[in-house]
């Protein structure tokens, strides 16, 4: 075991995965035999290593996973089934050819903002006996190991039917899966893997296994094909692939999404931009508009009645400024109807006062950022009507609401409203939405995604709160809204551990769910989030068990932000200070007696800092490097 740092595919494809789970699990590649030939793929020594076998005998694939010789991923069926071919058997192998990935590229958001990318890649060409081609492209890195499907044009594949592609987990590994939601939203539970409930789970899981953590991830999705969620079945360390449509429509060539592993030890999985790295480049030539920012959200704060008011969003804007924070966001009911909620004025780009607010706020430093329906957005007819006004008025981004699909039609969508929210130079949160599959790094105006159980849930418990970072998180920005105080009695947490979520969850949009009275309650709060950035220089996990608790340090410039959750009971918690050497002024808040208390020391890097905790709390520190007459870490 690791040890920490501190809808089915039709009877066809049911068939052919009960076929596939029996097969005889693939030899080490030295050891294979007349019936079996094996390649491996690797970046480095004590990097992730895949071996792809061909059964001689069956003609199917499968796929193992190592690290350090300890399992990561036992012997997994790996196949595509179209109208025309089955490409998860009776194949025969043509060639394989290599090549090495090395890129650089500039992030707007997410855990540091410089990415590099080493990568090997192989891809392994076969043929079924009709004559069909599949392409099996596989890629090892560092931190990951992921493989996507490719059909080369020239013979007529007709509509995908679904994929026999599975992930063979170790039975005992500890599992942490959250039940699958079209929104994304469900509650992070620990099992193992084969304990688990019978159900579909979201593919963002994360596994402890004999070779490292490995977090199931998807990249490059769009709507040439379909998301995908995983089915398990109770006893089995087994996760299937399944998609969102029984039949994906295909033209021509297709690239699936890659089905990737983020594989290390718990603070690579965490670090890991390995799902961006596999994504293509930015489509944006100049994105120099796109600018990260903390922002004062209305709607746990205001609810529907401030969505509707001027004034009330005129006050919010003030206390923005006051505050320095440069965004606030008007949710829903601005375009509404006064007389029916839910319901779009028909003269919105007349009647709405949103000009006055957004000139209002231009005059004070704070961006607008506004809330808007996808059934508003669903048309290019809508688009093309939206979009430009937005421009014009000076709102500086979008948070589109509602799409609750991952199928191929919703996809195609998101392909559409992509390029044409970039051409308006508008930033985009996606709430009620797919999760992040690589789309931060082909479209950087996406500043952030909502599928998680975020702050507006009733039912989180401390134990996903403190899941998240090893999961959710890991993938993309995630637009959990902490900052909540004011719903004492509906979070689990302590006003220190909210602090602290501001830092240990990301978000290129951080957007806070406050009330202006519960920041002025707590000062140490109100100042700590005058403090925080949304665009981060480098990240690290100073320490963690996914379920127990997450402490991470983020960097801006040559200051670290620290955020730390905990699950149970309270401690005083020992938390590595692995920053560079040096001296470090730390300035902590945490939860005391009467209400938030700091606590200010020097400490040297690799030091020990020691923090009381209360149940179900947390904490969150600033450090800066120290020198005679440096008394506080704060700008």
């Amino acid at each position: 075991m690791a040890v920490p740092i501190r809808t089915a595919v039709g009877a066809l494809c049911a068939g052919l995965l009960a076929a596939l789970f029996t097969t005889a699990p693939a030899r080490a590649e030295q050891d294979s035999g007349a019936h079996q030939r094996a390649w491996t793929v690797s970046a480095a020594a004590h990097a992730p290593r895949a071996q792809i076998s061909l059964d001689d005998t069956t003609g199917s694939l499968s796929l193992t996973v190592s690290r350090d010789g300890r399992t990561v991923l036992e012997p997994s069926p790996v196949g595509i089934v179209t109208e025309q071919a089955d490409l998860s058997q009776g194949l025969r192998f043509l060639h394989r050819k290599d090549r090495r990935i090395e890129e650089s590229y500039r992030a707007k958001s997410g855990k540091r903002l410089d990415r590099k990318v080493r990568m090997n890649e192989t891809r392994l060409s076969f043929a079924s006996a009709a004559g069909a081609r599949l392409d099996l492209v596989v890629r090892a890195s560092a931190d990951g190991v992921a493989y996507r499907y490719v059909l080369p044009g020239g013979y007529g594949y007709g509509d995908v039917l679904g994929e026999t592609s599975a992930f063979n987990l170790p039975p005992d590994a500890s599992a942490w899966l959250s039940t699958y939601r079209v929104d994304n939203e469900g509650q992070f539970v620990q099992y193992t893997a084969a304990s688990a409930p019978t159900a579909a789970y979201s593919e963002q899981a994360l596994f402890a296994t004999p070779g490292g953590y490995t977090l199931l991830a998807e990249s490059d999705l769009t709507g040439a094909y379909s998301g995908a969620r995983l089915a398990h079945t109770q006893g089995s360390g087994g996760y299937r692939i399944q998609l969102a449509d029984e039949r994906v429509r295909t033209d021509g060539r297709l690239a699936t999404p890659w089905r990737a592993m983020v594989t290390g030890d718990l603070a690579t999985v965490t670090r890991s931009t390995f799902a961006d790295d596999l994504a293509p480049a930015s489509a944006i030539a100049d994105p120099s508009w796109i600018r990260p920012g903390t922002v004062l959200w209305t709607w746990l704060a205001g609810g529907r009645e401030a969505g509707q008011s001027l004034a009330a969003q005129k006050a919010y804007v003030d206390y923005a400024a006051e505050r320095n924070w440069p965004y606030e966001a008007v949710d829903a009911g601005w375009y509404f109807r006064t007389d029916a909620w839910d319901t779009t004025d028909p003269d919105w780009q007349t009647n709405s006062w949103m000009p006055e607010l957004v000139e209002y706020a231009r005059a004070k430093g704070v961006g607008i950022i506004v809330w808007i329906h996808q059934r508003d957005l669903d048309t290019p007819e809508e688009r093309a009507q939206w979009l430009p006004t937005l421009e014009r008025w000076g709102v500086k981004g979008v948070k589109i609401d509602f799409m609750n699909s991952e199928a191929q039609s919703m996809l195609q969508w998101y392909d559409a409203i992509l390029p044409e929210t970039a051409a308006h130079h508008l930033m985009i949160d996606f709430h009620g939405s797919t999760i992040p599959k690589g789309i931060q790094r082909t479209w950087p105006q996406v500043m952030t995604l909502e599928g998680v159980g975020g702050e507006e849930k009733r039912t989180n418990t401390a134990a996903h709160l403190t899941t998240l970072p090893f999961t959710r998180n890991v993938i993309g920005s995630m637009d959990f809204t902490p900052g909540a105080f004011q719903r004492v009695g509906l979070r689990p947490n302590s006003d220190a551990a909210e602090v602290g979520l501001s830092v240990a969850y990301e978000s290129g949009l951080q957007m806070f769910a406050g009330t202006p009275g519960s920041y002025d309650e707590r000062p140490l709060a109100r100042a700590y989030f005058d403090q925080v950035p949304a665009a981060w220089d480098d990240t690290r996990l100073l320490a963690g068990q996914p379920g127990q608790e997450a402490v991470l340090a983020r960097r801006s410039g040559d200051r670290w932000f620290l955020g730390g959750v905990y699950a149970g009971a309270a401690r005083t918690a020992q938390v590595p200070l692995s920053l560079t050497p040096g001296r470090w002024l730390v300035e902590t808040i945490r939860d005391g007696a009467d209400g938030l208390v700091q606590d200010r020391r020097v400490l040297h890097g690799g030091d020990t800092l020691g923090v009381d905790v209360v149940g179900n709390g947390g904490f969150a520190a600033l450090a800066c490097p120290w020198r005679p007459g440096v008394t506080t870490c704060y700008r």
